[in-house]
């Protein structure tokens, strides 16, 4: 099985030697060497396999053989730039833009979900000579510095830095913890009219809205789902401005909501995005990345007289190996997997909220679930410390789950689609053990206490 070359703490000394300190590594105090992985497991160099919650970029599996296949065939035959002619180009686009609105038809292919954004924001920048760009509080969009500066995620955590004049943050539609929460008669209304006021007080600066940008669920936000209608409505504001609007499709495209390809595509029929991003899953572990858009938008940007040309973005292997994934996506009814399995998962998480009152929300759709904890449920405390020891103890019980959002309390369920109920059975199980091992620790030092006392 081991397919270790170095020592693990060799590795762990070259890598403090050599690899920027900002790298972060998953579980820093006690950090895992993988060596191999496939389908919804990874291997460490002892052998010792680990159930992986955490990993949206191996979509349909780690190491599936078709998209392996695929690629090495491939790579024996030709990779080449995309100027050339070649067929896997203008195959993928077709498919993919098959599974999108009719009007999001022209392509341009990159190589990561950052790049992705960046040149998203481009576009949308050229499209009308726009420059404000409007972003949610808590949004990720990559990490190139234009989108360093369209996430708050990202620049919030910056000491005295100037956020960019022409970035604008309006709240994140969030009805758990956010402006406007369930009890609200009509959040969608109440967070796109942020977005409208925000508009109005950068026209009476004399300023000009470019786009609206927003994750179609958040992610590294807490796995934030927005009430329907918000996009619909927040488009409609942007749009009269003469701004356009952007689906960052990075993290939660690809039939991972379940019930659509896209998740974008919860906001209803009557929502379609100018521009939409996506990365991460596209290739299964493989460099790549694509921007959709309309025909309107990509026209202006060809008018500013600048040629785009990406050197890897669209290269035959990377189209090969996209094709490949699609394919698996539909063969093995992946998309349908993350429904069924997705909906089992949230209702054996409903169950253990109600047996622990350290859940105080379960939100997602299909295979992207967020948990988030806390101390109170009515002052909805954040219980950061507590969810960083239910992801250590996980860990110990070979189970790999991250905890994110703005308080580092949602647990965070974002697995290979080929994730099933039996995993899914094993990892609720593992955590109502360490909920229940901690809630009777607690009862027994609040006994003590009262002995004391």
């Amino acid at each position: 099985m081991s397919a270790e070359i170095l020592d693990k703490n060799k590795t762990i000394d070259l890598r403090k030697k050599h690899i920027g300190p900002s790298c972060k590594i998953f579980f820093s105090h006690d950090p895992i060497k993988i060596v191999q992985a496939k389908g919804q497991y990874m291997y460490d160099e002892k052998g010792q396999r680990y159930l992986d919650c955490i990993n949206n970029v191996a979509h349909v599996g780690h190491c599936h053989p078709d998209v392996v296949k695929a690629g090495a065939q491939q790579m024996e035959l030709l990779n080449t730039n995309s100027r050339f002619l070649h067929d896997n180009l203008v195959l993928y686009a077709q498919r993919l833009q098959a599974t999108l609105p009719d009007k999001l038809s022209v392509c341009y292919f990159v190589n990561s979900g950052s790049e992705a954004n960046d040149l998203a924001l481009r576009l949308a920048q050229q499209y009308r000579g726009h420059k404000d760009i409007i972003t949610l509080d808590n949004a990720y969009h990559g990490h190139v510095s234009s989108l360093i500066d369209i996430s708050p995620y990202k620049f919030h955590q910056l000491s005295g830095v100037e956020q960019n004049p022409f970035v604008h943050v309006a709240p994140s539609p969030d009805v758990y913890r956010g402006k406007y929460r369930a009890d609200h008669p009509d959040p969608a209304t109440a967070y796109a009219d942020e977005v409208k006021d925000i508009i109005d007080k950068i026209h009476k600066k004399g300023g000009k809205i470019a786009a609206f940008i927003a994750e179609s669920l958040q992610s590294c936000g807490g796995q934030v789902i927005p009430p329907v209608g918000y996009f619909q409505q927040v488009a409609e504001h942007v749009r009269k401005a003469g701004g356009i609007f952007i689906a960052d499709e990075v993290q939660v495209g690809f039939g991972r909501v379940g019930t659509h390809f896209w998740a974008f595509q919860l906001q209803g029929e009557d929502f379609v995005p100018d521009i939409v991003t996506m990365g991460k899953p596209i290739g299964n572990g493989h460099p790549m990345s694509c921007v959709v858009t309309t025909r309107e938008v990509a026209e202006a940007f060809m008018s500013s007289g600048m040629e785009y040309f990406n050197t890897f973005g669209g290269n035959p292997v990377s189209c090969a190996i996209g094709l490949a994934v699609l394919d698996v996506i539909v063969k093995e009814d992946l998309q349908g997997n993350a429904l069924r399995v997705g909906g089992h998962l949230i209702n054996l998480l409903e169950k253990q909220k109600a047996k622990h009152p350290l859940i105080g929300d379960i939100r997602g759709r299909g295979l992207f679930v967020g948990v988030e904890l806390v101390k109170d449920r009515l002052k909805l405390t954040p219980a950061t410390a507590e969810a960083q020891e239910v992801i250590y103890q996980l860990k110990k019980d070979h189970i790999l789950l991250s905890a994110d959002g703005p308080h580092r309390n949602v647990l965070k369920f974002k697995p290979p689609m080929c994730f099933t109920m039996e995993d899914a059975d094993l990892a609720v199980e593992k955590i109502d053990h360490i909920l229940t091992a901690k809630k009777a620790v607690k009862e027994t030092d609040n006994r003590h206490d009262t002995f004391w006392r």
